[in-house]
């Protein structure tokens, strides 16, 4: 797909992406430059599975996959997993992008912060290796933005699960710097994508108190809940159900699922009769629906 193509889709599909005849021409300026801002992604304290979400997207209008966002929405300077070169060369890459003044920088996953940082580095360059807390100290007051891409990175999440001995913490809480935090274990797909166009439309996000943007996670699932009016099961495997009475927590967790979907717009949580386990949520820490914690410390969110 071109990227005459991709803009022809874009306007196709502004109203899901939020732009408007302005946005879509400042889109246009932004794609045009060979310039344009530079993407430097980074993995913390995670699974891996915000990528792998992202990898998996697919939708009917543009981009309609990773691909398309990677061949012709960004420049992708530096991931890890993604990266053809490897190494001092790949470290390179980033360094670029950091010189340039011109990039954004994206964090999957929590940052470490014990022991100097040194329970996760992000490369080595020159012989000397680089922890994560350094990189994305260096990198996140330079960035034009800073995406925290999943729970992880937004506010801990279970890699900040207690007992935490690496001390980890969210992105914002590690560096000081404000982040755009797109929440959820795995994030959404169209979330990345949909945060991304809104920053190359020149876009301001609004955000809420937890730095999540209210356009994605505005109403609470329950709000938005096909199953809100009927009534309570108190068992597994009863279709169509309110799941309340089993630990969902839908009525405080904040996010769109109930609207995007999942894999292709196929299934979501509680369309599978499985409870929301609030993934959005600052206190997730991975914690099932079904059990009660007791003693100890909290969820996943930082404490500082």
């Amino acid at each position: 797909m071109t990227r005459r193509e991709f803009l022809k889709l874009a306007s196709l599909s502004a109203g899901a992406l939020g732009l408007t005849a302005l946005d879509l021409s400042r889109l246009e300026e932004a794609l045009a430059n060979v310039d344009g801002p530079n993407v430097i992604w980074l993995q913390g304290a995670s699974c891996t599975g915000c990528s792998v979400s992202f990898l998996n997207r697919i939708a009917t209008s543009a981009p309609t996959s990773a691909a398309d966002v990677l061949i012709n929405l960004i420049n992708l300077r530096y991931h890890p997993q993604l990266m053809a070169v490897a190494g001092q060369s790949a470290a390179e890459q980033a360094r670029a992008a950091y010189d340039s003044g011109n990039f954004i920088l994206a964090v999957e996953g929590g940052v470490p912060t014990a022991f100097g940082g040194h329970a996760c580095s992000a490369w080595t360059y020159n012989g000397q290796d680089v922890t994560l807390l350094e990189a994305v100290k260096s990198l996140a007051p330079r960035a034009k933005a800073v995406l925290s891409i999943g729970t992880c990175a937004s506010f801990g999440g279970i890699a900040a699960a207690p007992p935490n001995s690496a001390a980890i913490k969210s992105v914002s809480a590690a560096t000081g710097v404000q982040t755009i935090n797109i929440a959820g274990c795995p994030v959404h797909p169209d979330w990345i994508v949909w945060a991304i166009a809104q920053l190359l439309a020149g876009k301001t996000i609004t955000r809420d108190s937890y730095g999540r943007p209210t356009a994605l996670y505005g109403r609470t699932v329950h709000d938005q809940c096909p199953r809100r009016s009927t009534d309570e099961t108190e068992r597994l495997g009863v279709e169509g159900r309110c799941l309340k009475e089993l630990g969902c927590r839908g009525p405080e967790t904040r996010c769109s699922c109930p609207s995007t979907l999942f894999n292709g717009r196929v299934n979501w949580c509680i369309g599978a009769n499985a409870p929301c386990t609030g993934c959005t949520e600052p206190s997730f820490s991975g914690t099932s629906a079904f059990y009660e914690h007791v003693g100890g410390g909290g969820g996943g969110i930082d404490d500082d």
